[in-house]
């Protein structure tokens, strides 16, 4: 991720491909999860075989370009609460690109899930059955419970269904968190579903011991992750931060290759 004149810009990882199209992945980013971004963006990189390109969805950045501008409501936890739904948008509502929450670690290649692509499908996730225990999360925020919970949290768009036209900035910025989160505009045969590997729940979903169908290709830290002091010890801790220090010193030794 670069910065230039205060907007966040993408990264590009070909991976010694330069022939096909990268793939989209949107990641929301929120200040105060910098670092969980970060480290999402590089387990994707790390592991991916294919072109990917990672954008950032910086609210400021859509407020700026006039893409969005509703008030933030009490129970958003984080700034892409809402913006999350300009993917199709922001892909010129054409091909098939990802949005996901930066509380992901990615365990596997991303072809793997791109393989998995439909096209008689406007959008595919994993279909949760999620009730949450707990009242809070992150540091502090309220945890709500809701129909489709975390459904939304990793969607591969068809950006180019007629359907998706739906999701204009207007739509995205007045309609409400019912109609966004449970994908309203869509039937429900028009959502397809992926294994719940690829959207791993910490602390509700169970790896089960030799059933390697179990096993996450991408853990959702859904409650808090390791970046924050109240759930530096939840499962698959020490895998994110493994991550975060191979990150860090990536980081560094480009930092010094710069000077």
């Amino acid at each position: 991720m670069t910065i230039s004149n205060g907007d966040i810009k993408s990264d590009t990882c070909n991976n010694g491909s330069s022939e096909k199209k990268p793939f989209r992945i949107f990641v929301g980013y929120d200040p105060r999860e910098d670092l969980a971004y970060q480290v999402c963006r590089h387990s994707i990189t790390k592991r991916s075989s294919i072109p990917v390109e990672i954008i950032p969805i910086v609210q400021s950045d859509l407020r700026k370009k006039g893409l969005y501008w509703r008030e933030r409501g009490q129970l958003e936890s984080t700034e892409f609460s809402f913006s999350r739904f300009l993917t199709p948008h922001l892909s010129d509502y054409q091909g098939w690109a990802m949005f996901v929450d930066c509380d992901f670690l990615y365990l596997a290649d991303i072809k793997e899930l791109t393989d998995l692509i439909d096209d008689k499908y406007a959008i595919m996730c994993v279909q949760h059955d999620y009730t949450p225990k707990e009242t809070t999360k992150m540091d502090g925020a309220v945890q709500t419970v809701y129909p489709r919970k975390n459904w939304s949290s990793m969607v591969l768009y068809n950006c180019g269904h007629p359907k998706n036209q739906t999701l204009s900035p207007e739509i995205v910025n007045t309609q409400t968190g019912a109609f966004l989160h449970r994908f309203q505009w869509l039937e429900d045969e028009e959502i397809g579903s992926i294994p719940f590997v690829w959207n791993f729940l910490e602390g509700h979903n169970r790896v089960v011991e030799k059933d390697p169908t179990t096993q996450p290709k991408a853990v959702h830290y859904t409650r808090g992750g390791p970046w924050f002091d109240a759930w530096k010890d939840c499962e698959f801790a020490d895998l994110w931060l493994n991550e975060m220090e191979e990150y860090n010193k990536e980081s560094k030794k480009e930092a010094d290759n710069a000077k």
